[in-house]
């Protein structure tokens, strides 16, 4: 069957404010819009103002109202408690209202912030959709998290309250987060008015008097309380990205827009059907979790599954096999390192064919560049398509996929194919100006941005014109480069700034160079991403000592790792650091971050014409060389 990607993509083009307006009518609107796009105020542009909707009532209470209160809307798979729970979208609608009686009884209001710090549980998903159901704007902090992030963004956000749990589950260990929680408020200069705390089995948490609340107690004296009608451009939530060792990078939501580009995502990218179970295997920490374990799925109708596992170690490497075949999930969408890990640990594929897979259809990677051998591994032991698609926090959905619900294209290895709708791609040199086909550059997309995009950084529409908009007028800057071939298939090929990308988790190295700085023994550092097999990157350190310090350098190392594993938390995965006497730098004092990456990567490199020293390159790739890292 061919594809009509082609004709969708070019309806699109020939009227853009046509095409979504008709996806408009797939969600329910309390007050239709004025217009379908305001672009007077270019690049703050605000898809269909003058609408009154309410994200909450389009993923549950229609669903309910439709006759469909019976189907399952949420499966908590949790093989780290050994527990497996369903809610129908009546129940979760029930422990949703009612919820948000209970943040409405704390004196929580449209508009007032909630920050979600909480584990893969339901409680998470029935905190974002009350804060939803009443106009509250939610901020998602991954569980777990420093201190001293946590606080970061209590201080940007100023929550009213925030809604925590007891504590996390790791395959091997249990994670206390009420001490991570407390430590992070006493550091914040914001304090929020209340604390509501879920308390799990595995280890309950201190509460402390006239702040802290237990989930029980406010969901037994909570009333249920009904949607509240929201503008279309009412913020929903706030996203922090990694990129800044400053000001956290708050992207910002909007309902409508958010609403009517993810319900179609659902069909026209993934092609799943309402009534089917869909697997994001993320986290609510992470975009993914947001607009593909919550929103999403729910807006279309659809059973999704909130998982709380690892791919491997819980118990082995055929737990996603268990899931799909126990759940009927008809499609799959997680991480490239995810199935790198079950490769490295069944690289037969041995364990896939305990699990009756015949309802599975598609597998969907995103989150890093998808390597093609991990790409073709997947397609030979599961006989599925596997889609690779590109995205960001900031654009909330796919900017480029194979389209499986409009047919798909013809797969090319280490392409996430074409634009979809809404999506203009251009390949841009330094000055602005458009590349030729196949040759390398800055990645940006035309304005205006699809429905669903950021509307603007928390507080800062300073920071979003810095950000995305000054470098390239008229186009959203992606921070990718990469080309786009002559037949307009899309090569994502590395990041423009210094942002790494581990296990599809963005870090800034600049974070992990700060907490590295601070040691009293290291005079001066660099971070640097290095390929990885598993994780896609990781982070390595190289550090310069100040004069007199003779501590031994596996001594050094040890606290530095334990440092960052503090002070930034386990996603940095940092476990190198390397003691250099002298960093190579630019005549002008710019540390040769690329070149450094390059060697390390074993690619090829050219000793950089503004070098200040070309021996300091050979004193690095001596370091590196030793600790088995260069070639």
């Amino acid at each position: 069957m061919s594809s009509r990607y082609p004709e969708v993509y070019a309806a699109w083009q020939a009227s853009p404010e046509k095409f979504w307006a008709e996806q408009a009518e797939g969600i329910d609107w309390f007050r239709t819009w004025d217009r379908v796009l305001d672009s007077s105020r270019s690049p703050f542009d605000r898809w269909f103002p003058g609408g009154q909707v309410n994200t909450c009532y389009n993923a549950l209470d229609r669903h309910v109202d439709g006759g469909r209160g019976a189907q399952l809307a949420l499966i908590h798979d949790s093989p780290v408690t050994n527990s497996i729970s369903r809610l129908t979208y009546r129940a979760l609608r029930d422990l949703v209202a009612r919820f948000a009686g209970g943040l409405s009884a704390q004196g929580v209001t449209k508009g007032d912030r909630v920050i979600v710090y909480m584990p893969a549980v339901p409680e998470a998903v029935i905190t974002m959709l009350a804060c939803a159901r009443i106009g509250a704007v939610h901020s998602v902090v991954f569980g777990g998290f420093a201190a001293k992030e946590l606080a970061t963004r209590i201080d940007d956000c100023t929550p009213k309250l925030i809604v925590s749990a007891s504590c996390g589950i790791e395959p091997n260990r249990i994670v206390a987060y009420k001490p991570l929680l407390d430590e992070a408020i006493q550091l914040a200069r914001h304090k929020p008015d209340k604390v509501i705390v879920f308390q799990r089995d595995q280890q309950r948490a201190h509460l402390e008097k006239g702040r802290d609340l237990d989930w029980v107690d406010v969901m037994a004296a909570a009333q249920p309380v009904d949607c509240v009608p929201l503008g279309s451009n009412d913020p929903l939530y706030i996203l922090y990205t990694s990129g800044s060792t400053g000001r956290p990078k708050g992207v910002v939501r909007d309902n409508a827009g958010h609403m009517v580009a993810l319900k179609w995502s659902m069909s026209g990218v993934y092609g799943v059907d309402p009534g089917e179970c869909f697997w994001a295997a993320s986290d609510v920490g992470w975009v993914v979790g947001h607009s593909y374990i919550v929103y999403a799925p729910l807006l279309h109708g659809c059973t999704s599954v909130l998982f709380e596992g690892k791919p491997v170690g819980t118990p082995d490497a055929s737990v996603y096999w268990r899931v799909i075949s126990e759940h009927k999930v008809a499609a799959l969408f997680t991480a490239p390192t995810s199935f790198r890990a079950i490769r490295r640990e069944d690289p037969t594929g041995s364990l896939i064919g305990r699990y009756d897979l015949s309802g599975f259809r598609t597998l969907f990677l995103a989150g890093e560049r998808a390597d093609p051998d991990t790409v073709q591994w997947a397609e030979e032991k599961l006989r599925k398509p596997v889609i690779d698609h590109w995205w960001q926090t900031e654009t909330a959905w796919a900017m480029a996929a194979n389209c499986v619900g409009l047919g798909a294209l013809p797969v090319k290895y280490g392409s996430p194919t074409k634009p979809t709708p809404g999506n203009d791609i251009v390949v841009l040199d330094p000055a602005g100006q458009p590349v030729a086909a196949g040759t390398d550059g800055a990645i940006a997309v035309k304005l205006p941005l699809p429905p669903a995009s950021l509307l603007t950084l928390w507080n800062n529409d300073d920071g979003f014109l810095d950000a995305y908009m000054r470098d390239f007028p008229g186009f959203y800057k992606t921070g990718d480069a990469g080309h786009i071939d002559e037949d307009g298939y899309l090569y994502i090929m590395s990041r423009t700034d210094d942002v790494i990308n581990i296990a599809g988790h963005r870090l800034s190295t600049g974070a992990i160079e700060e907490v590295l700085a601070a040691h009293p023994d290291v005079a001066e550092c660099a971070v640097i991403g290095i390929k990885d097999a598993l994780k896609g990157q990781v982070p390595i350190g190289l550090v310069v000592l100040n004069a007199g310090i003779d501590k031994p350098a596996d001594q050094l190392s040890a606290e530095l790792v334990k440092e960052v594993r503090h002070k930034i938390g386990p996603v940095a995965a940092f476990k190198t650091a390397l003691v250099v006497s002298q960093l190579p730098k630019t005549r002008s004092g710019k540390i040769l971050r690329g070149t450094m990456r390059r060697i390390a990567d074993s690619e090829a490199w050219t000793m950089p014409a503004t070098i200040e020293d070309p021996a300091t390159l050979d004193i690095v790739t001596e370091a590196m060389r030793r600790a088995g890292l260069a070639l």
